[in-house]
């Protein structure tokens, strides 16, 4: 997050509970207020944000309503950056199962970060000692 010039600067917190996803469609329809983007990049940035947070509320802080769930979202009129960060223990997403492969595609998880790192057009997984962070960027297209 590197940006000086912001178009959006939003940062919120959300308690580590399922109903909570339901905040992310509204904080994501605000960038598409404030900046002209296409539906399908809009469809990815919503996608992919609502699998960082189900993640970071089910698998990093294992739906402990304790434990917090924080977005930043900064933008300008060249891209969307939204770092969704947990409270949870971190994982090396490169020995995830690859979800493509015959033995995982009937299992009801285990897409998320696929999704996450395909929809976007950069993401980074860090693990720190407060939880795990995953930074998405969305570059913006002129229309």
């Amino acid at each position: 997050m590197i940006m000086d010039n912001y178009i959006l600067n939003i940062s919120e917190t959300y308690s580590s509970e399922k109903k909570s996803i339901k905040y992310i469609e509204p904080l994501i329809n605000i960038i598409k207020e404030k900046i002209p983007i296409s539906l399908e990049k809009y469809y990815n940035i919503l996608i992919a944000v609502s699998e960082a947070f189900n993640n970071a509320i089910i698998h990093g802080n294992k739906l402990d309503a304790n434990k917090k769930v924080d977005i930043k979202i900064i933008a300008d009129e060249h891209l969307v950056e939204i770092l969704v960060s947990d409270q949870g223990e971190g994982f090396n997403p490169d020995e995830l199962a690859d979800p493509r492969e015959p033995d995982n595609l009937l299992k009801d998880s285990g897409r998320g970060v696929l999704l996450i790192k395909e929809l976007s057009d950069k993401s980074k997984f860090a693990h720190t000692a407060q939880g795990t962070n995953v930074l998405m960027t969305f570059f913006i297209e002129e229309k």
